[in-house]
């Protein structure tokens, strides 16, 4: 079915206001799940919120902490999440980091404890926002099996990238793994096959089948490159955050257990560079102009066809599954809070 963007936002917010979140922090957990979906990343959007909602009501998740932060040298903020909600103790850690590199030229947070952060996009995207380069790294639970191995041994160690351009900022956001294990429960949702080379099930051996490839392990993208690239992230994630590793790793995709990943946020000044961000949306216009090989598929850079498909959601709604839009009305009707109203959402 399709909804439309202000009535999901307004849904969301409700439910996280009516689970004892302070309303600023509702909005900022609920336009963060969002955004996944005007993307078109519905693995990450509002498939996660029961999920959150059930962490929130058994104390797994404190919806009112933004953590706490401490700065070790000039430039470097370590954050202990304190089991709030990932976007909340990220927004606050970006904000003290934004601050700070003016100063330094560039700044870190280090975070460890904090619930799961969702699409890394919209991050780099606020920071690219105030003209500086961002950049974001997340760990999880162990769901990818290393280049020739059969086990799920590391995270899908995601990392984005986002670069101020003097128009739209250039935005880069992918996992080290083939897909994210949030594409194989939507998949799972849906009742939908994956495809070849996805991943492997329980007993490593290659499946189509995406509640068997749940219980068992997801491939890295591009062979060795990926999974070097994804072990190197995780380890560099939990150097600094003191997180733990892949296998010890839980809380992004249970109620059970409290989250002990890390994630890394990194703010550059441009400013600080001789050379700057001149020549950037130049360079990127010239690359969209160039030949493609597919006439009727234009060369694109990365960032465009998310914004697109944003602006075709924003004005037409986005579609969501019909079980899980009827689940979150039902809590949401059974709850002590009323509907918030549509929220007009910025275009």
């Amino acid at each position: 079915m399709k909804v439309l963007a202000g009535e999901a936002m307004g849904v969301a917010e409700g439910l996280l206001i009516a689970a004892g979140t302070p309303e600023a922090h509702a909005c900022i957990q609920a336009d963060h799940l969002l955004e996944a979906e005007l993307r078109g990343h519905p693995s990450h959007g509002l498939q996660r919120l029961p999920r959150l909602l059930d962490r929130i009501a058994k104390g797994l998740a404190d919806p009112r902490t933004r953590g706490a932060a401490s700065w070790n040298r000039s430039g470097e903020l370590h954050v202990d999440g304190r089991q709030g909600l990932g976007p909340v103790v990220a927004h606050a850690a970006i904000d003290a980091l934004v601050e700070r590199v003016g100063a330094s030229g560039i700044a870190f947070a280090a975070i460890r404890n904090a619930n799961h952060l969702g699409m890394l996009a919209g991050y780099v995207d606020r920071i690219a926002r105030t003209g500086q380069i961002g950049m974001a790294l997340s760990t999880s639970e162990a769901l990818v099996h290393p280049h020739g191995g059969t086990r799920a041994m590391l995270g899908t160690n995601p990392i984005a990238i986002g670069i101020p351009t003097g128009a739209e900022p250039f935005v880069l956001d992918l996992a080290t793994s083939r897909v994210s294990m949030g594409k194989i429960h939507d998949h799972a949702m849906r009742g939908a096959p994956l495809p070849d080379g996805w991943a492997l099930d329980a007993e490593g051996k290659p499946t189509t089948d995406a509640d068997l490839a749940k219980l068992g392990s997801i491939a890295p993208f591009g062979g060795a490159k990926g999974y070097g690239l994804g072990l190197a992230f995780e380890l560099l994630v939990a150097s600094l955050a003191g997180s733990a590793f892949a296998p010890q790793v839980h809380g992004t995709l249970d109620a059970t257990h409290p989250v002990n990943k890390g994630d890394l946020f990194i703010v550059i000044d441009p400013a600080q560079s001789p050379f700057g961000a001149s020549g950037i949306g130049a360079y990127l216009d010239l690359l969209r102009s160039s030949p493609p090989a597919d006439a009727a598929s234009p060369v694109s850079v990365p960032g465009d066809r998310a914004r697109a498909r944003r602006q075709n959601a924003l004005e037409a709604g986005f579609d969501i599954n019909d079980r899980l839009w009827s689940d979150l009305t039902d809590r949401l009707a059974s709850s002590s809070s009323t509907p918030l109203a549509i929220r007009e959402l910025q275009t």
